[in-house]
């Protein structure tokens, strides 16, 4: 692997020097410095020369090269990937800041109510337009939005309902599913 007069680097030190002899798995090497050195072969990097990799450079042959580009190559047809129909429940966020701009004149009570009453509306939506889920994200907080919404959602026959993704959405969203009449 190495033979006198290769250039080494030490792995693990800043040292960098030329081989003088190669015994067994011991190399001697004298380093930039003036010191002569004893390194096991697992210690030492052979640092190429930029003269013989400019060498190699100029042994290869560009036409050859350029005439294996221009070559005609069988044209293969793109693999087409089935998508399926799924679409991906929408989502509808009931923070209040995400429902209007103005919200901090509005007591608990209204903010509560108008976070209902979007809820419900996006349930009726659903229902006739035939959307099969939705999921309302709520956050956590104290858990009265989470709380009623459970409420709610539980007066319809044809809803079900259960925490969305943990994953995606931690414990602040409720996924709603539809049950569809036939």
């Amino acid at each position: 692997m190495f033979k006198p007069g290769d250039r080494v680097a030490v792995l693990d030190d800043a040292y960098e020097g030329v081989v003088l002899r190669c015994e067994n798995d011991q190399i001697t090497v004298e380093t930039t410095d003036g010191f002569v050195m004893t390194y096991f072969v697992k210690e030492l990097i052979k640092i190429n020369n930029s003269s013989e990799l400019d060498n190699k450079m100029k042994s290869f042959n560009s036409a050859t090269i350029k005439a294996e580009k221009e070559t005609v190559k069988r044209k293969q047809n793109p693999i087409s990937f089935k998508t399926s129909a799924v679409i991906p429940a929408p989502e509808f966020d009931l923070h209040i800041e995400k429902l209007v701009q103005r919200w901090r004149h509005m007591s608990n009570y209204e903010i509560l109510n108008l976070q209902m009453e979007t809820a419900k509306r996006h349930v009726e939506f659903a229902i006739r337009n035939r959307i099969p889920k939705i999921i309302f994200i709520h956050g956590v907080g104290e858990g009265v939005l989470k709380s009623e919404l459970d409420f709610m959602l539980g007066r319809y026959e044809e809803v079900y309902f259960q925490d969305a993704n943990y994953q995606k959405y931690g414990q602040g969203a409720t996924e709603v599913g539809f049950k569809q009449k036939k």
